[in-house]
């Protein structure tokens, strides 16, 4: 994060770098948090536009005005999608908000969340409780600390759902492994019969859908027999974002709006402010350059060829 204060220092405006040459700026009113965990850099900001904002390594991750449209786009359409995901693992997620948008289908009987770092979590807890609005003291959540890939290979159970919301691939990180072909086959085996996932995949936008969202998605490809790619425009990200849904059983192509608005409802999934059957139509809908460009990439994402962004 960049920053430089406005005419007689009234503001106080953060650059976050989207491609080379181009970068967007907010104004921040109020700095909540600035610190360093043992995996990363955390920033709580409150910021003219977005509200509340939560950044790492330099990077917003949510922000109280829009994360709602990013949460219920990565989870609803895998959960809807499923005939009856009563078991679900969260990757990540350590601001709570994927956690509570699970938490809303009644069907859930078990979410098990891992994230590595447990004093990001435990900032979280502490100011961003508009965020998990109290998830983490839901009986049905089960909390781990530890890393993604040694903990699949130990836990005993199998999944429904598997929900990857995980840091960016970034350089000189570990999660740039956590978006290779041998994590998806490790995923793949912790899957019950007709299981499905679903990964943020990063940016997709006509500058930079390059960059990871087309490789995740050809790298899935190799892994799984259905693989379905969507995305939302997030504004406190500053450009359209990817998401790839990845699946042993239906596809979500197939929902009708009465169907996905029917799912919710036998769900008793209330009070969404995005995600219902019209947009669920919308978020596969892709325009022409990107579904040519996802059906020309050839990479294949392993740990001797990791993608980054930027």
């Amino acid at each position: 994060m960049s920053s430089s204060s406005g005419e007689n220092g009234k503001l106080d405006w953060r650059y976050e770098p989207i491609t080379p040459g181009l970068s967007y700026a907010c104004a921040v009113q109020r700095v909540v948090h600035v610190g360093s965990t043992r995996y990363q850099n955390v920033e709580l900001i409150e910021t003219e536009p977005f509200g509340l904002c939560l950044v790492l390594d330099g990077k917003i991750q949510s922000a109280a005005s829009d994360e709602f449209i990013y949460h219920e786009s990565l989870v609803h359409p895998v959960l809807t999608t499923h005939p009856r995901p009563e078991s679900v693992c969260i990757a990540g997620g350590g601001e709570g908000s994927t956690a509570r948008e699970v938490l809303r289908h009644s069907h859930v009987k078990r979410l098990v969340m891992v994230d590595l770092d447990e004093e990001l979590v435990g900032i979280c807890r502490k100011h961003l409780t508009g965020f998990h609005q109290g998830a983490f003291d839901d009986p049905r959540l089960q909390m781990y600390f530890d890393d993604i890939r040694s903990f699949l290979l130990s836990y005993p159970d199998y999944f429904d759902v598997i929900i990857l919301d995980l840091p960016d691939p970034m350089k000189d990180t570990p999660t740039a492994f956590l978006y290779t072909l041998k994590f998806y086959q490790t995923l793949r085996a912790r899957l019950k019969p007709g299981g499905m996932l679903v990964t943020q995949a990063g940016p997709a936008t006509l500058l930079n859908h390059q960059e990871v969202f087309t490789a995740i998605h050809n790298t899935l490809e190799m892994v799984f027999p259905t693989v379905v790619p969507y995305t939302v425009q997030v504004d406190s990200f500053g450009e359209t974002w990817g998401f790839v849904f990845a699946s042993f059983g239906p596809s979500p192509l197939k929902l009708s709006v009465e169907q996905v608005n029917s799912s919710l409802m036998s769900d008793e999934v209330f009070g969404l402010r995005c995600y219902d059957g019209i947009q669920h139509q919308g978020l596969f809908s892709l325009p022409q350059f990107l579904r040519a460009a996802l059906q020309n990439e050839d990479r294949i994402i392993t740990e001797q060829t990791p993608v980054f962004i930027y």
